[in-house]
């Protein structure tokens, strides 16, 4: 009987989970790999994205934003919100405009407001990169993305060499510009910070999965984001740092669905006692 309880439960909680915008579906790839090379690339020589969870940024490091007010890293954090984090440069010709779009694309179908949940850094790792060249990007890519209302949530970031790399190393993202090209060679993706300004969650890639963001915003809000829901779905998820995102966790979720069971038969066996109890005493004859 407990067991069948069991089973049921946790077909349920996947199922209303599964339900849920934000929810991560697995380590599962439909696209079949293919061989890997062991050779790399000249223009990636020296350029990586590693990862440096729980480790803090340099808060006190002294940029320009956008409208081209000096301000602080930390500007952005100390309250009660995580802070979405990304290293681009404004006139990257696609790589980081794509990093940017996909972003964009995860937020907007997150039950997450901008602003309210979490706020978006972009630090630019262009040092020729000014407020003006700040101003447009962040203009023509919230038009795009219609979310112009989002724009004092968003803050572009410029600065000078010495502070760029400051941060950057801080992060653990490595970059070398490519005269060949005349472009930075640079990996793509996205991280997420505690509103302390640690290092919580890194996203590889171009494209994020809006489920996975939602648990990481909810992880690295230290409770101050998301619903009991998303707190339950943490309890029943690891992220995993090689792979860079959340996998189910077997035993988690069997612990839960065994408490829960007990806890039902418990209330069903006082429910029943109850009844009893106010049935009518037998007459004697």
């Amino acid at each position: 009987m407990w067991v069948l309880s069991l089973v049921t439960w946790i077909l349920c909680l996947v199922g209303v989970a599964a339900a849920q915008p934000g929810f991560p579906a697995g380590y599962s790839d439909p696209q079949r790999p293919g061989t890997v090379s062991t050779q790399t690339l000249p223009q990636l020589k020296d350029v990586s994205f590693k990862q440096r969870l729980n480790e803090p940024l340099p808060l006190d490091a002294a940029f320009t934003d956008e409208t081209g007010r000096r301000v602080t890293l930390g500007d952005y954090f100390g309250g009660r919100k995580p802070v979405l984090l990304a290293f681009v440069y404004y006139e990257c010709p696609m790589l980081c405009t794509q990093v940017m779009n996909g972003l964009s694309s995860a937020l907007k179908v997150m039950p997450f407001g901008a602003g309210k949940d979490y706020e978006v850094v972009l630090v630019s790792f262009d040092p020729r990169d000014t407020a003006a060249t700040a101003a447009e990007k962040k203009r023509t890519h919230l038009k795009y993305w219609s979310a112009e209302r989002d724009a004092s949530s968003w803050h572009l970031l410029t600065g000078d060499e010495a502070t760029i790399r400051r941060v950057t190393s801080a992060a653990g993202f490595s970059y070398r510009w490519d005269e060949a090209t005349g472009q930075f060679a640079h990996v793509s993706g996205i991280l997420v910070a505690t509103p302390q300004g640690r290092l919580s969650r890194y996203f590889y890639g171009v494209e994020y999965s809006p489920k996975e963001l939602r648990l990481a915003l909810v992880e690295s809000g230290e409770g101050h984001v998301g619903s009991a829901i998303d707190e339950l779905l943490l309890y029943c998820f690891h992220y995993d740092p090689e792979a860079g995102r959340y996998g189910l966790v077997v035993m988690n979720l069997v612990r839960l669905g065994g408490v829960l069971t007990v806890l039902a038969m418990g209330g069903f066996i006082v429910m029943m006692r109850r009844r009893e109890s106010r049935l009518p005493a037998p007459r004697r004859a």
